[in-house]
């Protein structure tokens, strides 16, 4: 039986080290440069445009809602129709983000209110018997274009489209009707508005669980910023559509952007994640010290 040879583990871990050296370096990031559009589908009729998607932990499922306020639609994440719920009352939903329990919170951009709702399929929801939460003011076609809720810390992120652009971060209580929001960082992200945010924090102990991923219609771009405004990554969709401006990611790291077409585009990235390489190499610097204590016992 050939013997452990120490030499021979530290060259291996050299060797895999200097060849994994740039996903290393990357490994504090989601890295959208890993991902590539793999299928599409069409919403149904349901949903005659989509502005918003966000993903639903416990069902493993999608919901939608277009601009125009009249239904919030469930889909299955192969574009099957689940069911839908009706709404009334809303003329100007941007922002759509799910928060556990079947409750979700969907933003008025002009007018910059939040609303929580339980979704009912087959039900209707009127904006007049929501609880609500005033953000800001009312202002033109360029107010909150996205909302997600932060799990880890039970807080949301909301983007503001422009005029001046708005990354604002903190708690909404919608029982007594107050927020703590406040501006997370001043954009200088490269892009000419911002349509959609969407936190990481899901994936509990990755080393990019506290970065954002904003979505830019105009400019047509993904980004994975952090919350100190350092954009880390990006996905360019100028060839997909121009007209997109919602995303969600699912626990595998699946990301869907919406569009008012309406379409769902799906974006995946090859396994194992740059994390899994940093693993590798603990585990063969763990054979390694193994290898030589073995020597000098010998």
């Amino acid at each position: 039986m050939p013997s452990f040879s120490f030499q021979r583990v530290a060259a291996a871990i050299a060797l895999l080290s200097a060849s994994l050296a740039p996903v290393a370096a990357q490994a504090q990031a989601l890295d959208l440069s890993r991902y590539t559009l793999t299928s599409s589908f069409a919403l149904p009729g349901t949903a005659s445009e989509s502005s918003a998607i966000t993903w639903n932990w416990d069902t493993n499922t999608l919901f939608v809602v277009g601009d125009e306020g009249d239904t919030i639609t469930e889909v299955a994440r192969d574009g099957t129709v689940i069911g839908s719920m009706s709404l009334s009352g809303f003329d100007d939903t941007e922002g759509l983000t799910y928060i556990g329990n079947g409750e979700f919170v969907i933003g008025e951009e002009r007018i910059q209110d939040v609303y929580k709702l339980s979704y009912q399929s087959g039900g209707n929801a009127s904006r007049g018997s929501l609880q609500s939460v005033s953000l800001g003011g009312t202002v033109g076609n360029e107010g909150i274009e996205g909302i997600s809720f932060d799990r880890a810390s039970g807080q949301f992120v909301t983007v503001k489209e422009k005029n001046p652009q708005g990354v604002q971060v903190g708690g909404i209580n919608f029982a007594n009707g107050t927020h703590t929001m406040s501006n997370l960082f001043t954009p200088n992200l490269g892009v000419a508005d911002l349509s959609d945010v969407q936190v990481l924090s899901g994936f509990t102990g990755a080393s990019f669980a506290d970065n954002l991923l904003i979505y830019s219609q105009e400019s047509q771009r993904l980004l994975e910023v952090t919350r100190t405004g350092q954009v880390l990554s990006s996905f360019a969709f100028t060839t997909i559509s121009g007209i997109a401006e919602g995303v969600t990611i699912a626990a595998d790291g699946t990301i869907f952007i919406t569009d008012e077409s309406p379409f769902v585009y799906i974006l995946t990235a090859p396994v194992p994640e740059p994390e899994t390489y940093a693993m590798l190499l603990a585990g063969l610097a763990a054979v390694a010290g193994v290898a030589r204590r073995r020597r000098r016992s010998a």
